[in-house]
């Protein structure tokens, strides 16, 4: 991957080639930013700027100050993800073929080099899982794999140029994968890179965290198709409705129906519907229309339906969805979390 090849983030991509060339590339990074923004294609193009062996510099006032040179042979086998120092670690889990006893990063290499190419290095988590044939399944970083971490990392570099290691959704390292982590973070072997992508920061450690110089990846680009958010824009104005009358025989059947979406479905649904909050409260304190924010197929809802948002409800709105969203995360029934996140946002919009 170079970094021309990634949409947007022309300002981020100049910075981080210029702290390359100026030799002052941290050991431990984490680049924070939903994985649709290009997060994890960034990290990629990093590392393979990092060892490329003909970096390319262009011309003041260029649109990129530099770039890998996409042909020597560190950039082709990073084109192909198949370069020795390069190794990936992301959330994995059972499948009909890999069990229990034996899953980690390592039994789905192939499998994960197919998705980043089939989408550009751009997929969601959630593609992830559907990419695995998983349904509803939570993948996980677990401490098997931070042990075999632990243990590549020790090796000598294969090409001598930087050993990278980039860690996708970082945030799904359960507690003993972060705990066997922290020295590694701490004091690495010499001419070793480790790259953490998150898109949640609240769902790390802070002892990782304070491991870790954080790079913020804008989010220039929407993480839903045209359908998928044409779809959550109709329930979201439903939702909406519902919560202003709550009528509760109407709302049930809302439940039922989101229910039936599947775990990730939902979180995607509520994942939107921050961001919806976000525009409308943006609407409501300030007259901003950010633009594709206010698209919900209903031209009422410019007019009604941001005024429910205030600076007195609006934090405690997006603390409701992340709280429904993190227990959607650990199992909780679905019905049950957004029937009760339904009651709290329903208190919320009377009591703006």
């Amino acid at each position: 991957m170079q970094f021309k090849d990634i949409e947007g983030q022309r300002v981020l991509i100049n910075h981080l080639t210029e702290i390359i060339d100026s030799g002052r590339v941290s050991h431990a990074q984490m680049f924070l930013g939903p994985t649709a923004s290009g997060s994890l294609a960034l990290a990629i193009a990093y590392a393979q700027y990092l060892n490329c062996s003909n970096r390319q510099h262009y011309p003041e006032g260029s649109e990129l100050r530099a770039d890998s040179c996409g042909e020597c042979p560190n950039c082709r086998r990073y084109r192909q993800l198949i370069h020795p120092d390069l190794h990936l670690v992301f959330p994995n889990t059972t499948t009909t073929t890999v069990k229990s006893d034996s899953v980690s990063s390592d039994s789905f290499q192939e499998e994960f080099r197919a998705f980043l190419n089939n989408y550009h290095q751009c997929g969601t988590e959630d593609q992830w899982y559907e990419w695995l044939n998983v349904a509803n399944k939570q993948g996980v970083i677990r401490e098997r794999d931070a042990a075999n971490i632990v243990k590549t990392l020790a090796l000598k570099s294969y090409e001598g140029g930087y050993k990278v290691l980039i860690i996708w959704l970082a945030e799904r390292m359960n507690l003993s994968a972060a705990n066997e982590l922290l020295k590694t973070l701490e004091e690495p072997s010499a001419g070793t890179l480790l790259l953490l992508v998150a898109e949640n920061r609240d769902r790390m450690l802070s002892t990782i965290l304070s491991r870790v110089q954080t790079v913020v990846v804008p989010n220039t680009v929407s993480g839903f198709s045209a359908e998928k958010k044409a779809a959550f824009a109709q329930m979201f104005v439903s939702w909406m409705r519902l919560l202003f009358k709550l009528n509760m025989q109407t709302l049930s059947a809302w439940v039922d129906q989101t229910h039936a979406l599947g775990r990730e479905q939902q979180k995607q649904f509520l994942q939107y519907s921050q961001e919806a909050i976000r525009a409308c409260f943006l609407k409501t304190a300030a007259g901003i229309t950010l633009p594709g924010e206010l698209e919900f197929g209903d031209e009422k809802f410019d007019n009604f339906f941001p005024a429910m948002v205030t600076p007195r409800n609006v934090e405690q709105m997006n603390e409701a969805m992340t709280n429904a969203i993190y227990a959607i995360e650990r199992n909780a029934y679905a019905k049950i979390t957004f029937m009760q996140l339904s009651f709290t946002m329903s208190k919320l919009i009377k009591n703006r």
